[in-house]
């Protein structure tokens, strides 16, 4: 398997990693938005499913606010979920296109796939601003995670939690699905930390991201390698850990090796407190959030987003997309008060039902 596929190139790194937030109203050269452009913009939200919980919990609302402060209330969403289905996801920029946008964010159900309808927005002189997945056609913008850097988070916890068993036993990695161009980056990252260092007994690219695609992928690693040798377990989202952990609990498998994890979903830091899972990725949505409403809303005006960019990338198809790269945060049962907690995702209530409460009250969590 070719373990170093494309991803996004930098190149051009800004020192600072945060996202600048323009006031409403104020406008400069450098593009900040809610500027002399017409406020009554029309932002069309393409966003891919609605399995993993992030896109109906944090990045539909967050956008609408910001979409709401950067137009002084004036601005509409008009929102659709493609929910998982890339043709479905294609009508829906065609349908957007009829209704008449100003502009679009497009989070790809698959990044490939997308670029003919993007060509038609571009065609339509509609900015189209892409949005946690690196979507190919004539993109205007681009706003997501440092993926690469996200797949060393996690294979860096990975390496901490196994420490001197590193060298001595095998692990097995799940992989994202091939049709997202970020599954390829995370995948890339952990493999800069891996090679060399531990033994990959099985790899997989789990169908569409989905936990029962895993469960079985994890079932049948188990059945090849051996339920006593696997020292870890490299999960690229929470979802398709959730589906590994009842594999290996099925296998009996005890005590459960290290798990990774991205998303910080409700279960998975559950899992995290419990100790089923050793670490999830946080992801803070409501810069990434901001980012692409402030861009696409500037875009819409006939603004400049030079001032608004940390980073020029490059996709498959499209050369110096301007860009905006939110870092993530390893999340351990150590700091989930300091994190998730603290910045409001997940309320201690939420976290600690009746069934996580012991394990809670172990790490403070009260």
């Amino acid at each position: 398997m070719n373990t170093h596929l494309g991803r996004a190139v930098v190149v051009v790194a800004a020192s600072a990693m945060t996202v600048s937030l323009a006031a409403c109203g104020s406008s400069d050269e450098n593009g900040k938005a809610g500027g002399s452009g017409k406020e009554a913009i029309k932002v069309g939200l393409l966003l891919p499913e609605n399995q993993t919980a992030r896109y109906e919990k944090f990045d539909k609302p967050l956008i609408e606010k910001q979409v709401a402060k950067f137009t002084r209330g004036k601005g509409e969403v008009v929102y659709a979920n493609a929910k998982q289905d890339a043709a479905a996801q294609n009508a829906q920029v065609e349908a957007m296109i009829a209704r008449k946008v100003d502009v679009l964010i497009i989070d790809a159900v698959d990044a490939k796939a997308i670029a003919g309808a993007v060509k038609k927005a571009k065609d339509a002189k509609i900015p189209v601003v892409a949005y946690d997945r690196l979507a190919e056609g004539p993109i205007d913008a681009y706003t997501s995670f440092d993926n690469e850097d996200v797949g060393k988070v996690q294979g860096k916890a990975l390496l901490d939690a196994l420490g001197d068993k590193a060298g001595a036993g095998q692990i097995v990695m799940m992989n994202g699905s091939v049709t997202d161009p970020n599954a390829k980056q995370f995948k890339s990252g952990a493999h800069s930390l891996f090679d060399g260092k531990v033994t990959i007994g099985k790899e997989y690219d789990t169908v569409d991201w989905k936990p029962e695609n895993a469960n079985a992928n994890m079932a049948a690693a188990i059945a090849a390698l051996g339920k006593g040798k696997i020292a870890g377990v490299y999960s690229a989202n929470d979802g398709m850990a959730g589906g590994i952990i009842a594999a290996l609990k099925a296998a009996g498998v005890s005590p459960l090796p290290p798990v990774t994890g991205q998303d910080a979903e409700l279960a998975g830091v559950q899992r995290v407190v419990a100790g089923e899972q050793y670490m999830s990725v946080y992801k803070q949505y409501a810069p990434e959030a901001a980012a692409a409403a402030e861009m696409a809303v500037a875009l819409a005006q006939g603004e400049k987003i030079d001032g608004l960019i940390n980073q020029i990338v490059d996709s498959p198809s499209t050369k110096g997309v301007p860009s905006v790269l939110v870092p993530g945060i390893a999340l351990t049962k150590n700091n989930v008060k300091s994190t998730v907690v603290e910045d409001g995702v997940w309320s201690v209530a939420e976290i600690c039902t009746e069934r996580y409460r012991a394990a809670c009250e172990e790490i403070g969590l009260k």
